[in-house]
């Protein structure tokens, strides 16, 4: 039937215009989806998400309220991301749409749903599963955009409606969600009936906070990433606003709390020390500006003297 239509689907370009027409149909309804079933598992369903959360505390548990209005940017990220999709006229920026971000986001998106069906029903091992799927995604997406799309303050729309709402997305169940579905899964949480059981098996999510948080320290280090260090400070508090918590759960929250923008300030400014030093060292050594300076003898001037 295709063979039919006037249209040679061998061509480069029209087969990135169809992808991005799939996308603009895809991304937005998968988006839709999401935040519908969050929104019905959260205010419609008994127990809810939030339910779920408090009856199954551990150690790196979440503030719900917190961790809901990081979800709600995630969703303002993405509604401009569907704006972007209808009005983006420039070639780089379908370019990202199309081959940095694709359609990891619209299976993204229909994972998370699944999984806040999963949680809601108290299906921790495939909340989990779901919730690894998700990270997978996010992560593949985040590097083909930070290798081959460079985020660049050029364009802004780009960085504001594609980076950062994907950067944010994978922030949050790589740091918090993940971590927390599987430690739940393995049985790790507490009775909240006996608040005094929170001191135990807290090691095993006391390091994998460590290492996130320091994986992601780095990121902010070398890339100068703002959105990771307010994903990351935005997790870190949740954590540590709900109690109670073990206290080297506490302080590594707090840690990192403090260390991540401290991280970021420290490297803006070090990396405008060290291009204004690149800049100065652009002039000529003083021996080539007098050489320059340095008038030229003229043709009677240089003739030999044979008196």
């Amino acid at each position: 039937m295709s063979s039919e239509l006037p249209i040679d689907f061998s061509n480069p370009e029209i087969r990135d215009y169809m992808s991005l027409v799939r996308l603009q149909v895809l991304t937005p309804l998968s988006l839709l989806i999401n935040i519908a079933t969050v929104l019905v598992c959260t205010l419609v369903l008994r127990p809810s998400l939030g339910d779920v959360t408090r009856s199954h505390p551990a150690s790196i548990s979440p503030s719900v309220l917190t961790i809901a209005a990081y979800v709600f940017a995630i969703y303002l990220g993405q509604i401009g991301y569907c704006t972007l999709l209808v009005v983006a006229r420039k070639p780089e920026t379908k370019g990202t749409i199309i081959k940095g971000v694709g359609l990891a986001l619209v299976f993204a998106n229909w994972a998370m749903a699944g999984w806040a069906i999963a949680w809601v029903f108290e299906a921790f091992l495939t909340s989990t599963i779901l919730l690894g799927i998700l990270t997978l995604l996010l992560i593949y997406s985040n590097v083909v955009l930070i290798v081959y799309h460079v985020p660049t303050w050029h364009r802004p729309l780009d960085l504001a409606f594609i980076h950062a709402p994907v950067r944010l997305f994978l922030i949050l169940p790589l740091s918090l969600l993940f971590p927390y579905s599987l430690f739940v899964t393995l049985g790790h949480a507490w009775n909240p009936s006996h608040p005094d059981q929170h001191e135990k098996k807290q090691w095993e999510e006391f390091t994998y906070l460590l290492i996130v948080n320091i994986i992601g320290l780095l990121i902010v280090a070398l890339r100068r990433d703002w959105v990771w260090c307010l994903g990351a400070t935005w997790v870190c508090v949740s954590i540590w606003l709900k109690k109670p918590k073990p206290i080297a759960i506490y302080i590594v929250a707090i840690m990192f709390t403090v260390l991540h923008p401290i991280t970021l300030i420290a490297a803006v400014l070090a990396g405008n020390l060290t291009r204004k030093r690149r800049e100065g060292r652009i002039r000529l050594p003083p021996d080539e500006e007098s050489d320059h300076q340095r008038p030229v003898p003229s043709r009677h001037e240089i003739q030999a003297d044979w008196s």
